[in-house]
């Protein structure tokens, strides 16, 4: 739930700017019809409501084709979650799918309206002038200033000027750039940290268990089948290295529910189980240390440090916890030494052996040897628990990130469709002085070229922020800590790259208008109004 919240108030941000950059721009490339209306009678009054009637109409086509899209993307996603924690049929509330077209149609009203309403105040004469060449305050300093770059050729120069033209909407686009590269690199660090979480768990690590029996469960090997055991697991090409495993639950003084615990017979930081602080318990017989999960600290009100009782029916023993690991889940959990679990537990035996495989090993093919060497009195089994949940939280961050970069470069492809509907006339006048396609698309291209790699250099930080302050926040939802491992994802030259993220959504934005803006005719340019 955190990171969804997270992808979401992201999108509606974006959506919002986009809506009123869309509405509000129409509008103000409107103001010379505004100033036409006004000359032939049209009230203050009449051009506002014509204006938000012009722009309501599209605006709700939009509204019922995107709860259409909406429903559709949302019904794979919702199916796979579904299956994946068994909880029936997911679907799309009502109130989402009439509340979110009724708040688009109120905030492009509102975009319209005001942008007309200034419109709607000047003279026909004013608002016709405003519309055919926009005041240059604005833009007349950049120029000066890009013109000075005479080591750059004077098509970019033209194009570095002009987001001064519009600064509102330069800084609307520019904002919507950096939420989409914010969210690209939240996305891509998230997916990193939960790929991190799969690999550094016992069952990456050492994925595949031997057991005695056929059963589900499974009891305790004797000493005999321990040996048969670790002869077939030395013997068998393949093998990295393996260790014991002794399952148990201990009473909490205090507390309703057991707690699980795991004794590993071999070195415990092999298992793959991630520390949060401290150290691994010590494996000599006269140590009684553990280390226990964030759940059992929090349960029983210890810490790294403490002394605690455990209890198995007659027995007690004081413990010292001297670490704190990272296992999620709503159990309490403590790891300890085969030589501490025989003082709470006399007669407790190994009942699995966990082997590791080297890298590239089919896990499935050395099971199979194994299960065909051992026979029918063990059981081998490869263990990949959490496969597919990892695998649907994965696929829904990509497509969460896919869908806000998408939606970040249609906010650019706006923007610049307008600016290149304010300037055809201007651009056809550079054309007739010589201006060749090849220049023109690189002149729109450099106008929003500045604001994505600006917007990318600000949107890296905040996603990296973004994803310190929610990673923390899953783990705490999963009743858990989490190791500083799970924050160090990104690399140098990862953040490198992820600064040209803005830059990218910028031109991948604007290539479509730049193409229409180059092809365009030298006298078609020079009639646009």
């Amino acid at each position: 739930m955190p990171f969804i919240i997270a992808f979401g108030v992201i999108a509606l941000v974006i959506s919002v700017l986009i809506v009123v950059n869309v509405v509000a721009g129409a509008v103000i490339a409107g103001t010379t019809r505004i100033g036409v209306l006004k000359a032939i009678g049209f009230s203050p009054v009449q051009v506002v409501a014509s204006y938000a009637l012009l722009v309501l109409v599209p605006a709700l086509v939009g509204c019922a084709v995107g709860v259409v899209v909406g429903n559709l993307l949302a019904i794979p996603m919702l199916e796979v979650n579904a299956h994946v924690f068994q909880v029936g049929t997911l679907t799309v509330p009502l109130w989402v799918d009439v509340l979110v077209p009724l708040a688009a149609l109120v905030l492009t009203a509102v975009g319209g309206v005001l942008p007309a309403l200034r419109a709607g105040r000047m003279s026909a004469i004013q608002a016709i002038a405003t519309g055919r060449a926009p005041r240059p305050v604005h833009s007349l300093f950049a120029h000066r200033a890009a013109a000075r770059l005479r080591s750059l050729p004077r098509s970019i120069t033209l194009g570095l000027a002009a987001p001064a033209a519009r600064p509102a909407r330069t800084v609307t686009t520019w904002v919507v750039i950096v939420f989409g590269a914010a969210a690209v690199t939240f996305g891509i660090g998230l997916g990193s940290t939960l790929n991190r979480v799969g690999d550094d768990s016992p069952y990456s690590r050492m994925p595949v268990q031997v057991s005695g029996g056929s059963g589900n469960q499974a009891p305790s090997l004797s000493d005999a089948q321990q040996r048969t055991v670790e002869s077939v697991l030395k013997a068998q090409a393949g093998t990295r290295h393996y260790m014991t495993e002794t399952d148990a639950q201990f009473s909490l003084p205090g507390a309703a529910q057991k707690a699980s615990a795991v004794a590993y017979g071999d070195t415990p930081s092999l298992s793959g189980t991630p520390l949060i602080s401290g150290r691994w318990y010590s494996a000599s017989p006269g140590a009684a240390e553990v280390d226990v999960n964030t759940l059992f600290l929090t349960n029983t009100g210890t810490s790294v440090g403490s002394t605690y009782t455990l209890i198995s029916g007659r027995h007690r023993l004081t413990v010292r916890i001297v670490g704190e690991v990272f296992k999620t889940g709503s159990q309490a959990s403590l790891y300890l030494s085969p030589a501490t679990l025989s003082r709470l537990d006399p007669g407790a035996q190994p009942q699995y052996f966990d082997v590791a495989l080297p890298p590239g090993t089919s896990a499935q093919a050395y099971t199979n040897k194994v299960s065909a060497a051992l026979g029918h009195s063990y059981r081998a089994t490869s263990s990949q628990a959490s496969t597919t949940q990892f695998l649907a939280v994965l696929t829904l961050i990509t497509m969460l990130t896919v869908l806000i970069t998408v939606v970040a470069g249609l906010g650019v492809l706006n923007t610049v469709a307008l600016q290149i509907r304010e300037r055809a006339h201007d651009i056809g006048v550079y054309k007739a002085i010589g201006m060749t396609p090849r220049q023109t698309l690189l002149m729109v291209v450099s106008s929003v070229a500045s604001v994505g790699l600006v917007a990318g250099i600000v949107g890296v930080p905040a996603g990296v922020f973004l994803h310190h302050a929610v990673v923390p926040v899953m783990a705490h939802a999963a009743s858990s800590g989490y190791p500083q491992t799970l924050l160090t994802v990104y690399s140098p030259w990862e953040l490198i790259l992820l600064g040209l993220a803005g830059l990218l959504i910028a031109i991948v934005g604007a290539l479509g208008p730049a193409g229409w803006a180059a092809k365009a005719g030298t006298a078609n340019a020079l009639r646009a109004e």
